[in-house]
This record gives C-alpha cells, structure tokens and sequence, in this order.
C-alpha cells in the first residue's frame, strides 16, 4: 500500500485561545494530504471533476492524541486500504517528528454532478491499485 507524505506548518490562524490547533483544522489538512496523494499518482480533482466525477465524503473521523502547536511541522501520512466499486478509504497519521498527533479516515463515495452514485472510474482504478 502507497504511503505518501505532505508536510503543513501549522499557521497562527489554525490556533485556539490556548496556542493549540483548532480541531475543524485537522479535516483540511486530511483534504490537503489526499488531494496530494492524487496529485503524486497524476490524478488531479479537477479533472475529475471536469469528466462528470466527482468523491462526496460519506463518512470521517479524527483521533487526537498529542497537541500541534503553532510552527510545527506536521506531517501526514496518508493512504488508501480499502476500495470498492464506488468508494474508497482513506487513512491518515499525523506526526510532529516521531510524536503520534493524530489518526481519522475518510470515506468518499464517487458521484456524478447530481450527487448520484457512480462506479469509479477504470482509470483511476488502475492507478490506485
């Protein structure tokens, strides 16, 4: 299974009152580390998107585990373990260096511009498996 890594400083805006990132923030950086994952096969959202497809988030969650603070690193690692016929997983780490900040998932369902489900398309099936 293909690991990839996207690294995010973590910006003033992203944090609370307590210095600590805001928890919503963790959900935009899962869309980061996936639109780079696609990104790093060749795959672009847009183009998708452009053919009549596009992957509706059905389902997600986050752990957190360690705090991020301002000007960190973090970096997430994201994959994909499992996919279906119209859907598929993603999972996510995030570290700062070799501390564990966070675990979520992500599960997105593939429509067509009416939110309708649709089969995945045979071309972005063969470069994710």
């Amino acid at each position: 299974m293909k690991i990839h890594e996207t690294e995010i400083r973590v910006r003033y805006q992203e944090t609370d009152n307590m210095g600590v990132v805001y928890y919503g923030n963790y959900f935009t950086w899962f869309e980061v580390a996936r639109t780079e994952y696609f990104r790093s096969l060749g795959l672009v959202y847009r183009d998708l998107e452009a053919k009549g497809f596009y992957m509706m988030v059905a389902l997600t969650s986050c752990r957190y585990k360690s705090p991020a603070k301002y000007d960190d690193v973090v970096t997430v690692k994201s994959s994909i373990p499992e996919i279906k016929n119209s859907s598929l997983k993603f999972e996510y780490k995030l570290f700062i260096e070799e501390r564990l900040v966070a675990t979520g998932d992500s599960t997105h369902v593939f429509t067509d511009n009416s939110g309708k489900p649709v089969r995945m398309p045979e071309d972005v099936r063969k470069v994710l498996t």
